[in-house]
């Protein structure tokens, strides 16, 4: 059975590439990353993708008079790795409507609180000034609302005596390198689909997934 091709979109760093990066790495894994495009020269995630032999495309935003203009650069560079599914990991650019809606229900993000609570920025130190005990992380597919669009997968990180921001978004990104190869995986394999605007998520023949109150759907689901 032919592999999801999946167009990686990155600005920095590129942790949650890698672990989507070694997801893929097993043969058994239901999709491949074809392309990983960064806005930013020089951004790590480059050197991951190139790393794991993955091809990779900068292309810079400041060199595009509009947005409209960069996104259509965007979807041209997918399209032309015949790229099924795009997955946002630490993208910092806001995407414009038509781009959203050309890729409907075959874009995904992730964002480091249980949706729809703390969307935007400064999530951690928004958290714990709310006094919140519980936060997490969230895989939804995109809409053009920031941070908004149907849930797929979350996982909840408790929130501890003393934790500062970064203490904290330490604790949520284990939990992000868990569950996007997780919510990868659900939509490689058709599992995962939107109807009317939620997600159902088909159950494996045959399998068994264990109760998780921390991370929904289980892992082994």
């Amino acid at each position: 059975m032919a592999r999801l091709k999946v167009g990686v979109l990155a600005s920095g760093r590129g942790s949650n590439l890698a672990a989507l990066i070694e997801a893929a790495a097993d043969p058994a894994f239901p999709a491949e990353i074809a392309l990983v495009i960064a806005n930013v020269k020089g951004a790590a995630a480059l050197a991951r993708a190139d790393a794991a032999g993955i091809p990779t495309k900068v292309i810079e935003h400041r060199a595009f008079a509009s947005r409209a203009a960069f996104d259509a650069a965007l979807d041209a560079a997918l399209r032309a790795a015949k790229a099924e599914l795009v997955c946002l990991a630490g993208f910092m650019r806001l995407l414009t409507p038509k781009f959203v809606e050309a890729w409907r229900d075959r874009m995904v993000n992730i964002h480091p609180s249980l949706l729809p609570a703390f969307p935007g920025l400064d999530t951690h130190a928004r958290v714990l000034a709310a006094g919140v005990k519980i936060t997490g992380c969230t895989v939804h597919f995109v809409r053009h609302e920031t941070d908004s669009g149907p849930i797929l997968a979350q996982a909840a990180v408790p929130v501890l005596p003393g934790d500062t921001a970064d203490t904290l978004a330490a604790r949520v990104l284990e939990a992000e390198h868990r569950i996007y190869p997780l919510a990868l995986r659900l939509i490689g394999e058709g599992r995962a689909r939107v109807v009317e605007e939620r997600v159902e998520i088909v159950a494996r023949t045959g399998g068994k997934a264990t109760p998780g109150a921390l991370l929904n759907p289980p892992q082994d689901a």
